[in-house]
């Protein structure tokens, strides 16, 4: 049907009558979509049914990912890039009178993510199929997501993200894969022919039902699946409320990372992640079992990875299966489980690392809890054995201690593999925030630098210089990311140079005309267009760079001939819902736009916009247009960073801290192709450790801080009155935890170094394709297959 444009046009037209009953005369724009994704999934759905085929006729081993988050953005185009029909379809739908732009405009962004980790997430699925490697994702189809952000008055509004309500064109629900979960209840043991049976009574049951959606591999014959558990309710139990059980049943699945400042919101947390494990290791043993008649050497053909701390609840499940309904000892379930399990830590804040308390997970999941504590107990004991009497270090590594049971301890203690995802943050784990574990296990840490699906971020993206690209080098870089490299012939290329410029001014007017739809600011598409998104979080230090405009505006008022190279501050993030510091940031910056954007003093040298409702489908208009790339988290929190290998690929320059991956770009390009500052995390370790840093000193000695702080205070912002107390206090009476004030005369300076280059064009753009061609090493497809060698051990299918 996608052979040529005739027959794309045939068969588009009598799939409208099939698929919407209507004649083409009487269709719809959306009608129009939903024909078009029925049509790729049918036409996807042959070579889908042959790779699951092949998988299970394989003898090779498969992989499934586990992951909270996946961040997928919309499918429509992406799936004709990797189906190598897109400039087909989009002539027939032409010559139809169809605009393939404005049908994307019906599909949602998939609510099924938040950051950079369920965006990781969606970059590896797409990876894994175009290595035609057998992996498989499984997550939670969220009804509403995260949700939908909007700015009322400067505040962030969070409304349901409705992503669900015109339907998924491109899922397909599989009632018979059904599973049930309890939850609740109590065990009760017995000795039956000589083993220790346990029985789960009174459980309330819920029942996962699975939603498949294809995961198409670039111009490749394998379709992986994304499987996506939905919450329903099973048989209503006798003596319940039913209208309660029906609401707690479906609010399982119906937003990501639901409020956990009271325990009714952390009971939900801890049933959603329950409730996914359960659900997908039930669903893979179902699988494997048409494979092979014992669960015996089940670590031998399958490897389950777990996406952060939220999935970990595999490791007690996948005891809790073999050993109750297999019937295996606990010295061979636990060799077979933490010889299947791998685990990837992406944080090395404390207070990131999930813990649960004792009086919540134990009458949730009975169970599965008397499995971690048997756990605990024989960690310890062996722990015990090695150090008689050192109850501290017995404490620090146990998995339950002060009452919580500490999911980052199980789930190193309970896999074979514990990977970070970059150099710095790997060795930050090894050395200082999980050095005990290394000492006991240091076989099991490794490093995988994260990548990015570059694919969607260059063809899908930014088509104009994919096409520059294949013109100056050929297409082999779609399939093997480090050919960009031969882009550095063309440093001195004064035409190419200026095709480089001509293609980043297009996408900034794009970008420009975007935000004056938004906001109702007027941008100039010549200025610096400087950008942050993403969460919005206190390490992130999105202050750094208010406090930064706030000096800039203060220098500009207090002298109007100061000369500034005009300059676009553009943000986009999400603060969590409970998250009230982040949320009075995001108030800031919104104040400080109006003050600034509404100056006549200021005009165009300077402007501030907030993009409300940052996304994956906006983020593909940003990154294109962006010149400068804010990656400026305190030196030692970031644990890596996507976001920073996406702009470096469309051609950004990158400010930042010496922080996660920031430091391999910075090993790739070279110093003089990169703005870095700040304090080193060697140096905010010490700082942590030692004391001797007063923001107080700062804030006195540099009048330029004063300044911009006192007027979070001072009435400088009208109608903001004690509005953002809690951001002065955090500097000053909270000694500024995350280095504000440390690194501010730093970025100051870095930042006037970026204006005086950004006027040396020839000079920026030869700095700008050095970043591109640098690039490559950044792709998923290397990030995969270092995880398919080193630690998955899975081989292409093909």
């Amino acid at each position: 049907m996608f052979s040529n444009t005739v027959e794309f046009k045939e068969t588009f037209l009598k799939r409208i009558e099939m698929v919407c009953g209507k004649s083409f005369s009487e269709s719809s724009a959306r009608d129009h979509y939903q024909t078009l994704g029925t049509m790729i999934s049918e036409f996807v759905s042959k070579d889908w049914i042959a790779t699951n085929e092949r998988h299970l006729a394989a003898k090779g081993k498969q992989v499934y990912y586990l992951s909270i988050e996946y961040l997928l953005g919309k499918l429509l185009r992406q799936n004709l890039i990797n189906l190598g029909v897109e400039e087909t379809v989009q002539a027939g739908l032409k010559d139809l009178g169809i605009d393939l732009g404005e049908l994307e405009e019906f599909e949602a962004d998939a609510g099924l993510g938040n950051g950079g980790l369920g965006r990781l997430a969606a970059c590896f699925l797409d990876s894994l199929a175009s290595l035609n490697l057998p992996g498989h994702g499984h997550g939670i189809r969220y009804k509403h997501g995260l949700f939908e952000q909007k700015i009322v008055d400067g505040y962030q509004v969070e409304l349901p993200e409705q992503w669900l309500k015109n339907g998924n064109v491109w899922e397909i629900r599989k009632t018979d894969g059904s599973i049930k979960i309890p939850f609740w209840g109590k065990v009760e043991s017995k000795t039956e022919n000589g083993r220790l049976v346990f029985n789960h009574l009174n459980a309330e049951t819920v029942t996962a039902v699975p939603h498949d959606m294809p995961v198409i591999g670039y111009q490749s014959k394998t379709i992986n699946t994304l499987r996506l558990w939905n919450a329903e309710p099973s048989q209503f139990p006798l003596d319940v409320d039913i209208l309660k059980y029906k609401r707690e049943t479906e609010m399982i699945s119906e937003f990501l990372y639901p409020d956990d400042t009271h325990d009714e919101g952390k009971i939900l947390r801890l049933k959603q992640q329950y409730f996914l494990v359960s659900a997908s290791i039930q669903s893979i043993l179902k699988t494997y079992r048409k494979q092979h008649s014992s669960l015996n050497q089940l670590h031998e053909h399958i490897c389950i990875h777990i996406n952060d701390t939220h999935p970990v609840l595999a490791i007690p499940e996948l005891m809790r299966i073999l050993l109750d309904d297999e019937g295996f000892d606990w010295e061979q379930a636990w060799h077979i489980t933490k010889h299947t399990i791998s685990y990837t830590n992406h944080t090395t804040l404390s207070e990131a690392l999930e813990k649960w308390p004792i009086h919540i997970f134990q009458p949730l999941l009975p169970r599965i809890y008397m499995i971690v504590e048997e756990i605990n107990e024989r960690f310890c004991h062996e722990l015990w054995e090695q150090t008689p009497g050192d109850w501290e270090r017995i404490k620090g590594l146990a998995i339950i201690a002060d009452n919580f049971v500490k999911m980052a301890h199980l789930a190193i203690v309970g896999s074979f593999s514990v990977n970070g995802v970059a150099k710095l943050h790997t060795e930050i784990l090894k050395k200082r925030e999980m050095n005990q574990f290394y000492q006991l296990f240091p076989e099991k840490f490794n490093n995988k630098t994260n990548g990015i699906a570059y694919r969607r971020w260059l063809l899908k993206a930014n088509p104009k210089l994919s096409s520059l690209i294949t013109e100056s080098i050929g297409p082999a870089w779609t399939h093997k990311a480090t050919e960009l490299s031969q882009l550095l012939s063309y440093q001195k290329d004064s035409s190419f140079l200026e095709q480089l410029l001509k293609i980043k001014s297009e996408n900034k007017q794009t970008l420009a005309n975007i935000i004056f739809d938004k906001t109702g600011t007027a941008v100039d598409h010549s200025a610096i267009f400087d950008v942050q998104v993403k969460r919005l979080h206190a390490y992130k230090r999105q202050l750094l760079n208010v406090l930064h405009i706030m000096y800039l505006y203060n220098r500009i008022k207090s002298d109007a001939n100061y000369p500034v190279v005009p300059r676009v501050f553009i943000f986009g993030a999400k603060a969590s819902p409970g998250y009230y510091y982040a949320k009075k940031i995001i108030k800031l910056i919104n104040s400080v736009a109006e003050k600034v954007n509404n100056d006549p003093v200021i005009g165009d040298k300077m402007k501030v916009i907030f993009l409300e409702n940052y996304r994956v489908s906006l983020a593909e208009k940003i990154f294109p247009a962006a010149d400068v790339s804010e990656q400026i988290s305190t030196a030692s929190k970031e644990a890596s960073g996507t976001g920073n290998m996406k702009f470096m690929i469309n051609g950004a320059l990158t400010v930042g801290t010496l922080d996660g991956a920031n430091i391999e770009i910075r090993e790739l390009v070279g110093d003089s192709n990169i703005f870095t500052f700040g304090l080193t995390a060697e140096e905010v370790l010490h700082y942590y450790q030692h004391g001797g840093y007063q923001s107080d000193e700062y804030y006195h000695h540099d009048y330029r801080i004063r300044q911009a702080v006192d007027q979070l205070v001072n009435g400088f912002f009208p109608g903001a009155y004690n509005e953002f107390e809690p951001i002065f206090d955090s500097l000053l009476q909270e000694n500024d935890q995350y280095f504000v004030l440390k690194d501010f005369a730093s970025y100051v300076d870095t930042q006037h170094s970026i204006g005086e280059a950004f006027t040396d064009r020839t000079r920026w753009q030869q700095m700008s394709l050095n970043n591109i061609a640098q690039a490559g090493y950044f792709s998923s497809d290397r990030t995969i297959q270092e995880y398919a060698d080193d630690i998955w051990k899975v081989k292409p299918i093909k």
